[in-house]
């Protein structure tokens, strides 16, 4: 198995001698900036939770991000396609959307905590926009600081310092909670996180990248028009098939947070540590999956992980032992790696290298229709027939995208 990272790779970092290096440095800071936001927005559901929010609330948390993605995420890549430096606007985008968690932890200072669940679902769908930027523009920027050579390599660093970051970040944040009453100790966390946008946002502005050469400005709908009429084969398939997985994906999202408070009866230092232990299997998990695609190639990465993420939501319904869900979301983590360096290849591998950005927009735009629609009815579905029960849905939809990946040769 490949290491995590080979000496040369870590004497590059600490002494980047050229763009290259800088440029790779550069996106596994911003990774751990990332990181440790991201781990703080475990909690943020489970706030919305503990303060009363409905299951409708604690949905929108994920739809609202997803339609805006289906509404903008076409002309979004378009006005991208159009920019010399990608870079600019994926930074200073990226920070917007981390720095709102800061935002939220102040709510309780100046408002009733019965109108904090809504504010913050105000304020979520305001950075909608800058989400579905960073969205686009993240692949477009990664892709090119990797070049189609070194894809998986520089992404399984990446997203392996991210986990790692995520994974130290929950653990501090479960002893916090423990410190202080409710709700400060959310806003402390929340508070927190600002340190993790600004260091994300001052080393994502570093990445050096060529100046691209923007699309003409002329007749925009119908080059629009033009690129979705000449698709590419490959892509309207591996666009379709993944609509239908990511769909099964996104019932379950809103629900694993509503199944630990709710069914499970966990605490926070029992969901604190669940999450450490998904996202610290990250550690390992790229680095085994990225030795693994010589092997297996990304058709046998796609369907093996895709697998292990289908069982997922069926062993997550039959338990309610911490323990089990804990190593059950160590085992998820460990397919969602292979999916996240499979699909990110398979993205920019089925797309013109002259209209990246549209494509990319147009992907974005299918999978975020999924994302939009699908936890909605799933928390929906929860009121009346319980989460246990959607779950279950949750996971038949999840093998049906996997029978396509099959059966459209996926990969």
């Amino acid at each position: 198995m490949r290491p995590l990272i080979s000496r040369a790779e870590l004497r590059a970092l600490l002494h980047p001698t050229d763009v290259t290096e800088r440029n790779v440095r550069n996106v596994l800071i911003d990774g751990i900036g990332v990181g440790i936001v991201t781990g703080v927005s475990v909690f943020l559901p489970v706030f919305l939770a503990r303060l009363g929010a409905s299951s409708l609330l604690v949905g929108l948390i994920t739809s609202l991000p997803a339609l805006a993605g289906a509404l903008f995420a076409l002309p979004i890549g378009r006005f991208l396609e159009r920019q010399r430096n990608i870079v600019i606007w994926y930074s200073g985008m990226r920070f917007w959307v981390l720095a709102s968690y800061a935002v939220f932890g102040c709510l309780p200072f100046f408002l009733p905590l019965e109108a904090v669940p809504w504010t913050i679902i105000i304020i979520w769908a305001l950075v909608t926009i800058p989400s579905t930027f960073v969205n686009v523009a993240f692949t477009i920027v990664m892709g090119g600081v990797a070049g189609p050579q070194r894809r998986y390599a520089l992404m399984s660093m990446r997203w392996s310092s991210l986990g790692l970051a995520t994974a130290v970040t929950v653990a501090i944040i479960g002893t916090v909670l423990e410190l202080f009453p409710f709700p400060l100790n959310y806003q402390v966390v929340f508070i927190g996180s600002v340190v993790g946008g600004l260091l994300s946002f001052f080393f994502s502005r570093a990445i050096l990248l060529p100046e691209r050469k923007p699309a003409p400005d002329s007749d925009k709908k119908g080059a629009l028009l033009l690129a979705l009429r000449q698709a590419p084969p490959a892509f309207v398939r591996y666009a379709l098939s993944a609509f239908v997985f990511r769909g099964g994906m996104a019932m379950a999202i809103p629900l694993i947070p509503l199944y630990y408070v709710r069914e499970a009866g966990l605490n926070d230092a029992w969901i604190g540590l669940i999450s450490m232990i998904g996202n610290g299997v990250l550690l390992i998990a790229y680095a085994v999956w990225s030795a693994g695609v010589p092997r297996l190639g990304n058709r046998g990465v796609l369907l093996a992980s895709s697998l292990g993420m289908t069982l997922y939501p069926f062993g997550l319904a039959i338990t309610e032992a911490p323990w089990l869900l804990a190593l059950l979301a160590g085992l998820v983590n460990f397919c969602v790696a292979g999916n996240d360096l499979v699909n990110f290849d398979l993205v920019l591998s089925t797309i013109p290298a002259g209209q990246q950005a549209t494509y990319v927009g147009l992907f974005q735009t299918l999978q975020n229709l999924a994302l939009f629609m699908m936890p909605l009815i799933a928390t929906s579905l929860a009121d009346s027939i319980g989460i246990v029960t959607v779950l279950l849905i949750a996971g038949a939809m999840r093998l049906v995208g996997l029978a396509l990946f099959a059966w459209l040769r996926i990969g």
